[in-house]
């Protein structure tokens, strides 16, 4: 069976607002899969760009450079924009940022300080700020926080899914 590719993927946003707590929990743990994944690998494995795809730093790269988009989307929930802010689907800061040169733990610990950020923006909104909701401009659907929470762990676990996937040709 072949992985749906992300941009392929359809979202049924219906959680209740009341699951945010469980979705920030596998937030927060996107940093310790990721140290899982990496820890044990060398420099050479963890630079392997299978089929000319992204590597390994790569692709914890790739998260830490969305983290200010996931950041920058809750602040336009938080003050009630009509539309999120859409993303570079070309992934340019991706590859013009030499990821492969940067030490592991340096690029989880960059995620790690904005992932943190991002989970904090939850922590002071108003129970009514739960349920506005704005629209996502690739998906065409209207997201509340709790979504965007949901949506920016789905896209964790696709490109940890990755990594994964690299590690099994160890």
């Amino acid at each position: 069976m072949n992985r749906t590719p992300w941009v392929d993927r359809k979202f049924t946003l219906d959680l209740p607002a009341g699951w945010l707590f469980n979705v920030i929990e596998r937030l927060h743990g996107t940093k310790a899969r990721m140290e899982d994944l990496c820890g044990s690998l060398s420099e050479d494995q963890l630079q392997l760009k299978p089929d000319a795809k992204w590597s390994i730093k790569e692709h914890v790269g790739h998260l830490y450079d969305l983290e200010f988009l996931h950041i920058k989307r809750i602040m336009e929930l938080k003050h009630r924009k009509d539309k999120l802010t859409g993303a570079d689907m070309s992934n340019k800061r991706t590859y013009s940022s030499n990821h492969n040169e940067v030490p592991i733990k340096e690029l989880i610990g960059e995620f790690s300080e904005q992932r943190l950020i991002f989970i904090s923006e939850f922590s002071d909104m108003k129970a009514e700020d739960h349920n506005y909701s704005a629209v996502h401009p690739r998906l065409l659907i209207p997201m509340r926080p709790i979504d965007l929470a949901y949506f920016s762990a789905e896209h964790d676990d696709h490109h940890l899914c990755s990594m994964r996937e690299i590690t099994s040709l160890f």
